[in-house]
């Protein structure tokens, strides 16, 4: 039976509410409006089309398989806090309240995450599909629902899954939400139920945008077509540990040497290695060159879930003991770093047991993920915690020598597993693929794609590698294609209460691996949870490596009591920048080569450090003001260089002169931001961007170079115009803080051949030292600027540049135009930049416009929980036209925060609409 609506009179709404209920009929006006326009489909969309998939938020439900009420209750932004009284009830709950909200949102999910996304989008969506089916994430989360998970966890799964359904049932798409009713004009598309194998399957694809470093191994592999090993070396240098600390600096690792010795394991004693050749130039360098630029473009066009697949990007969090905090308590932040999307991947919500019991074990809130119960980042009565990515090396790529139907490894050939795949096309026939992997699950990557199969075919190798044969594939080692057991973690840690248990729920989360941060009333702490492979020798984790050969197979992983953690150090605070988590010489394992270098870190600490010297304390505002940091440690480098330089062009002087008296703070109102940014892109652009191979540069953008293996002195004649391949927002270099220390570290060195430039690749005059690249690229700013902004510089600002675009991540990216402008928002013009605290990434080689942002940012005060805060990119309405939609965007882009609601009492007080669910 489908769910019965009772109807009642609810609250009244307040004047807000009502102001919203205006601004929402206008909007649906204007929808209608815009649709009656859309002729090309010749399609008539009612109000009560658009209103159709409206959520009910009042009044009273009958949900079939409840086994007592469920109050439902949302504050003025549309956030709902759920009240039940046993575990299923509340999960169940959950699942119901997300599908009103989110359900289009959570279908495209689980289509990606099976690679079903043919199903609704049609053939476009085949190659992404045949990729993501060869990764097969269903299948493994199939096979830890059924071998790994605890029986609490399925039955919560369960509990979820049938309040899904119970929203769908006798729903037609038009009733779910907009976006199917746009579906209908070219498909019959019609949504399943949903299974909770659904809902494990999205931690893969959470996994899979925060897997580490392998771009940095495709990158550095790309590379060796034009640079050396000491050139590579330049690009990825050493980290700073002395300069930027890591994050453990006073932990711990249990039992450490003892276990580290019992298993054998071997370590470059984290250090990084990237300047080192190995395989790629002892090897197959030649085979493995041209496979990865095939590997990139299939990579490439995979959906991201939840964050951008390149480097630079990460995210913020750090906790302040109680000694110096105004309330006497711990204060915890976090505002991870991920791509901009409509409706955000965050979805706000509380999980509330009326009494906490053994019936009924959690009382927590926080940022959940639509179509996965439980919440993900938050705090519940006795704890807060936060996460950023750790960065840790948990993936590898290898080059496999493919014979026929099998591999060779250590001189045998063994045979591929196979299985075949149908993959379901809307409007289209259906095709089949075969999917090969080897022995230990490495599914060979390059099957899914011609050209890739071709190169490996004619790739010529050095000759310490096997013969050809049928040609060299790609295959993937990775830790989230083995089974695990991170979805009991989320539920451990929601109801842990104390240090121990959070620990323990920690040792549960196998991918992706995070830094977690930790606070109770009177502790703070830090724990590295994760499957963190160890390796062989011969193998760092560095760059790709021969799969034909056993001394690069992984050798085990890192011990759980290995893994370091801290708590209660002395200095009082813990902050996790996607820095290093532990010195190189503290700690025996490699965790990875490719930390970020610590520039958010850095300026944390040292912000944290000017508030508690001498005795001050931090207050919850304080911590949001962090959080808000526009400073640019970058300019702090280069602006006292930049101004000794003699400019003679008084335009460009007009220009330089907005440095003067800067203050290094990237507002959005900011002309000298906007001038110094544009400096910044275009020393990259000279001294790196024009000497790095195609398959790392834009797009369109072209050179004259010299061929390579060319032999003998350049020569402009025989010059060849190659064109860039990568899209803007993934190109090299962009500019993060990897490129901060890259030039540190040559700034002593002004006759570097990297300041070198010839006369073909800039405007007039060359360059062959540091100053004059330096003034080129004031100049060449300055006119870039007055191309895009006007000549006029008392116009400029970072703003202008630096804007924020929300687009629906399906049809407002690839749907008719019409229909773009109907879903997506913005611009806004936005503060702060690039390995900044208030991290509003953009990418240097492609252009100034935001790539990936803080998708959320909370401040939990753990003196009183009712007096934490926190706020979404969007709102928690997938719906294009509620008043929830991006109702929190405009806040977010001010720093502004949302009073965040815990007790009963404050819920009550704030309360604005209540739904009932009745058994």
């Amino acid at each position: 039976m489908p769910p019965n609506t009772t109807a009642t009179t609810g609250d009244k709404p307040g004047k807000s509410g009502r102001k919203k209920g205006r601004k929402a009929r206008l909007v649906v006006l204007v929808l209608v409006l815009a649709i009656i326009g859309g002729i090309a489909y010749g399609a008539y969309w009612s109000i009560s089309t658009v209103r159709a998939s409206f959520p009910q938020t009042k009044g009273s439900l009958t949900l079939d398989g409840l086994s007592g009420p469920v109050d439902v209750k949302r504050d003025g932004y549309g956030i709902p806090q759920i009240y039940a009284s046993s575990d299923e009830d509340l999960f169940m709950a959950q699942g119901y309240v997300q599908a009103q909200d989110r359900f289009y949102e959570m279908d495209v999910r689980r289509h990606m995450t099976s690679g079903r996304l043919s199903e609704m989008f049609g053939k476009s969506q085949v190659k992404n599909d045949e990729f993501l089916r060869t990764l097969g994430w269903d299948r493994v989360a199939k096979e830890e629902y059924d071998t790994k998970l605890s029986a609490s966890t399925k039955k919560y799964l369960q509990a979820y899954a049938k309040g899904v359904n119970a929203y769908l049932h006798g729903k037609d798409g038009k009733d779910i939400s907009l976006e199917y009713a746009a579906l209908g004009f070219t498909n019959d598309y019609k949504p399943t139920e949903w299974t909770p194998v659904d809902s494990i399957s999205w931690l893969k694809a959470m996994a899979w945008d925060l897997r580490g470093n392998m771009q940095d191994e495709i990158d550095r592999a790309l590379m060796t077509s034009r640079l050396g090993p000491k050139q590579i070396a330049d690009l990825y240098p050493d980290y700073p540990y002395s300069r930027n600390k890591a994050i453990v600096q006073e932990g711990e690792y249990n039992s450490f040497t003892k276990t580290f010795e019992q298993n054998g394991a071997t370590s470059t004693g984290g250090t990084s290695t990237s300047g080192s050749t190995g395989t790629s130039s002892t090897s197959a360098s030649s085979a493995l060159q041209s496979q990865l630029s095939g590997l990139y473009n299939v990579l490439d066009d995979v959906p991201t879930a939840v964050g951008v697949n390149g480097q630079g990007i990460g995210s913020n969090s750090w906790v302040v003991a109680g000694s110096h905090t105004i309330t006497g308590h711990p204060l915890l932040a976090n505002d991870p770093h991920l791509s901009a999307s409509l409706p955000s991947v965050w979805y706000q919500m509380g999980l509330h047991c009326r009494t906490v019991s053994s019936k009924c074990r959690y009382d927590v809130t926080g940022y959940t993920f639509a179509g996965m119960p439980g919440v993900v980042i938050g705090h519940n009565q006795n704890i807060a915690w936060g996460m950023t990515n750790s960065g840790a090396d948990v993936t590898d790529l290898y080059l496999e020598k493919v014979n026929g139907d099998g591999y060779l490894y250590d001189g045998t050939v063994k045979p591929f597993k196979t299985r075949e795949e149908t993959i379901k096309v809307a409007g289209g026939a259906s095709k089949k693929i075969i999917v090969r992997q080897t022995a230990d699950g490495m599914p060979l990557l390059s099957d899914r794609d011609d050209e890739l199969v071709k190169v490996g075919k004619k790739a010529s190798v050095d000759t310490a590698a096997p013969d050809r044969g049928d040609g060299y594939g790609i295959a993937l080692r990775w830790t989230a294609l083995d089974p695990g057991t991170s979805m009991d973690a989320v539920f451990a840690m929601d109801r842990a209460s104390n240090w121990s248990d959070f620990r323990s729920a920690a040792t549960l989360f196998d991918v992706p691996s995070q830094n977690l941060v930790y606070a109770d009333k009177t502790n703070i702490g830090y724990t590295l949870p994760g499957k963190i492979p160890t390796r062989a020798k011969k193998d760092d984790g560095s760059i790709p490596m021969p799969g034909w050969n056993s001394d690069y197979k992984w050798t085990g992983y890192v011990p759980k009591g290995a893994l370091p953690y801290e708590f209660n150090p002395k200095r009082g605070y813990i902050v996790t920048a996607n820095q290093a988590v532990i010195d190189k010489d503290k700690y025996p394992y490699t965790l990875t080569t490719d930390w970020g270098y610590g520039t958010r870190s850095r300026r944390i600490s040292d912000l944290i450090e000017s508030k508690i010297k001498g005795g001050g304390k931090v207050s919850t505002d304080d911590m949001r003001q962090m959080q808000l940091d526009n400073s640019s440690e970058i300019a702090k480098l280069l602006v006292p260089k930049l101004l000794k330089i003699d400019i003679g062009d008084k335009n460009v002087r007009e220009a330089q002169e907005l440095l003067e008296g800067w203050d290094y703070t990237q507002d959005a109102d900011s002309a000298a931001a906007a001038y110094f940014n544009a400096v910044w892109r275009n020393i990259l652009k000279l001294a790196f961007g024009n000497k790095l191979p195609k398959e790392l540069r834009v797009k369109g953008q072209c050179l004259w170079v010299d061929p390579v293996n060319t032999t003998g002195p350049a020569d402009e004649t025989n010059k060849v115009r190659e064109c860039g391949e990568r899209d803007a927002d993934q190109a090299q270099p962009d500019g993060g803080d990897r490129w901060f220390e890259v030039v540190r570290n040559l700034m002593n060195d002004p006759k570097s051949d990297w300041w070198s430039t010839p006369k073909s690749l800039t405007r007039p005059g060359a360059s062959d030292n540091r100053d004059d690249l330096f003034k080129r690229a004031m100049i060449d700013a300055r006119w870039e600027l007055t191309a895009k902004l006007g000549k006029d510089i008392d116009s400029w600002s970072w703003g202008r540049l630096h804007r924020l675009f929300l687009k629906n991540q399906t049809l407002g990216t690839d749907g008719p135009g019409f229909v773009q402008r109907i879903l997506n928002r913005g611009p806004w013009k936005l503060s702060g930049g690039e390995a900044t605290v208030n991290a509003t990434g953009w990418n240097a080689a492609g252009g100034y416009g935001v790539v990936w942002v803080p998708s959320m940012r909370m401040v939990v005060n753990l003196g009183d929980l009712d007096k934490s805060k926190w706020i979404n990119l969007t709102g928690a309405s997938g719906h294009a036209f509620s008043a929830h939609y991006t109702d929190q965007t405009g806040k977010w882009a001010k720093g502004e925060l949302l009073d965040w609601d815990f007790s009963q009492k404050a819920v009550d007080d704030n309360t604005r609409d209540t739904l009932v669910l009745k058994p």
